[in-house]
């Protein structure tokens, strides 16, 4: 199967903004393709406001995500490979999603999901 990832990105995204507030990626900046602005990041990763105020032409893609936005007055062209993306929040109140490494990982033998001999991992969410 693909990743879950790029699905969740935009749920999540559309969520932020149908409750008025202002989502942000959490980007790994050392991640392959990665284009952002370095001197705005720190530690290897950056914050970026994805909202309609912040952003043109945002491209919420399978692959990537790209856009084009001002970084200390300079209009930049951004593009993030899903994969660099760690979390996507509300700046507000901080609720989101945060992505562990293994989630851009297609299931092994590409198929239902399920791992030979062993019970589905699941748990209960209250």
């Amino acid at each position: 199967m693909n990743s879950s990832r790029p699905y969740l990105i935009r749920a999540i995204h559309e969520w932020i903004l149908d409750n008025e507030m202002t989502p942000h990626l959490l980007v790994d900046m050392e991640g392959e393709g990665v284009d952002v602005p370095a001197q705005q990041g720190q530690n290897g990763k950056i914050v970026l406001n994805i909202s309609p105020q912040a952003v043109e032409g945002l491209m919420l893609g399978n692959d990537a995500i790209g856009f084009r936005a001002r970084f200390g007055g300079i209009a930049t062209d951004v593009y993030v490979p899903v994969a660099a993306v760690l979390a996507v929040y509300a700046k507000e109140n901080g609720r989101g999603m945060v992505f562990s490494e293994d989630d851009n990982a297609p299931e092994p033998g590409g198929g239902s999901g399920r791992k030979s001999g062993k019970k589905p991992d699941l748990k209960i969410v209250k």
